[in-house]
């Protein structure tokens, strides 16, 4: 059930409350905003309700959350037509992914549609910021709430689209940080959204001309990023066969002004990056650099494994351990990680899995096939291998010299002390040389 709040303040509904849907929830509701809630998830829901972010590592949302509560200006339900019911303005950031085939999985956003139609009132500004493939704004989700709840699109009620542009670990700072990219279906509907955010975020606003531009900023962004990855990925294989450091070279080449090559790495993992560019993909750009670049960044997991085999020959019953099983250092994220396409490569050569991550339990480590194995257990001096695949900061100051029986080091994120590891016996490889 919604708590009371302050009545004299105007009404926002939040629907989906994950990373950043709680935190753009917390953040409204100490700008001046009633915010309700709404989530299926009902832990979440009861956790909010008791003035508790379900978040963590996020700095600043917990006390946000907890100021919220007291000053109940923030609860949750897990019925999110009566929190659209309650609101002039609706917030909709519920996760759009891609099945195993690369498809577009609609599940989550479409239900929640159908939810927010139900409770729509005349008058209403709904405003989407889940990145979504260019057109869903209007012609999936629009067209569907004004066909469910019989109200006029962009008369009776009005449609935005601002797509949320934060990181994990800053969400908050990058919210002041970064302008919010703003388009409506018309100019009402534009100029009510910019109102809101100017009141609700006090940043800077970037408003576009139509609905379809501002959804595709949000892709051309992450695509952007995957073709630069892919470039420095196939840069510094050519510099591995040239015996030429890639790292060197990015140093010296990024001095231009006009360069900027990005950090070669295993892979690319996460919500966005290794995701988002099918949104493009999807709808026709199924040719060119946006698909190459994809295949070229899932494909550093294999080549990771061919650099291993060249020290550690058959696989077949070696040791081998990973570190990290999140996409990225710092974050309990397992999406779309390069561990996952590790994994799958080291099976298919009947090496034995180990995964090490402070961020995960034992039992979770466990649903991907692996062993979870601590840095402390003696069993690391067995390990035939080490990968790094996602440089959590506990990996800092790792003392490589229990691994006795190691061969080699593959240093997937180049962060590793490769003297130090030189100096343990081991042989050392980043990517790029």
């Amino acid at each position: 059930m919604m708590m009371d709040q302050n009545q004299s303040l105007p009404n926002v509904a939040v629907v989906g409350l994950g990373k950043i849907g709680l935190t753009l929830a917390a953040v409204f509701a100490n700008n001046g905003y009633n915010v309700f809630g709404a989530d299926i998830n009902h832990d979440v829901v009861s956790s909010i309700n008791k003035g508790i972010s379900h978040i963590k590592n996020e700095p600043g949302l917990d006390q946000l959350v907890q100021d919220a509560h007291e000053n109940k200006t923030l609860s949750a339900a897990a019925s999110t037509s009566k929190a659209v019911a309650q609101s002039d303005i609706t917030v909709v950031i519920v996760p759009v992914l891609v099945d195993e085939s690369n498809n577009v999985d609609y599940q989550f956003i479409d239900a929640a549609v159908e939810d927010i139609a139900k409770g729509v009132k005349k008058g209403s500004l709904i405003i989407f910021e889940t990145t979504l493939p260019p057109g869903d704004t209007r012609d999936r989700f629009g067209k569907k709430i004004a066909e469910v709840s019989g109200l006029r699109l962009g008369e009776d009620f009005y449609l935005a689209y601002s797509p949320e542009r934060v990181y994990s670990n800053r969400i908050i700072q990058d919210l002041q940080r970064y302008p919010k990219v703003v388009g409506g279906i018309n100019h009402k509907s534009l100029e009510l959204a910019s109102d809101f955010y100017k009141k609700a975020l006090n940043c800077e606003l970037i408003e576009v001309s139509s609905l379809e531009t501002a959804e595709f900023s949000k892709v051309a962004e992450c695509v952007y990023r995957d073709v630069n990855i892919a470039l420095a990925n196939e840069l510094a294989q050519f510099a591995e066969e040239k015996g030429v450091q890639m790292s060197e070279v990015i140093r010296a080449s990024n001095s231009q002004p006009y360069s900027h090559l990005h950090s070669p790495g295993i892979g690319v993992g996460g919500h966005c990056i290794p995701i988002y560019p099918y949104f493009f993909i999807n709808k026709g750009l199924d040719e060119g650099l946006t698909p190459l670049s994809r295949k070229i960044n899932d494909s550093m997991a294999e080549y990771a494994i061919s650099k291993l085999e060249k020290e550690i020959t058959p696989l077949k019953g070696k040791n081998i351990f990973i570190l990290g099983l999140s996409y990225r250092e710092n974050v309990k994220e397992p999406t779309k990680s390069t561990t996952l396409l590790l994994l799958e490569q080291l099976r298919s050569k009947n090496a034995n899995l180990f995964v090490n991550d402070p961020m995960f339990t034992n039992k979770e480590i466990e649903k991907y096939g692996a062993t979870p194995l601590s840095l402390q257990d003696p069993l690391v001096s067995e390990m035939d291998g080490v990968i790094l695949q996602a440089f959590h900061q506990e990996y800092t100051n790792l003392d490589f010299k229990k691994f006795k029986n190691c061969k080699l080091v593959l240093d997937g994120r180049n962060q590793l002390n490769k003297e130090e590891i030189i100096e343990s016996g081991i042989k050392y490889e980043g990517i790029g040389g």
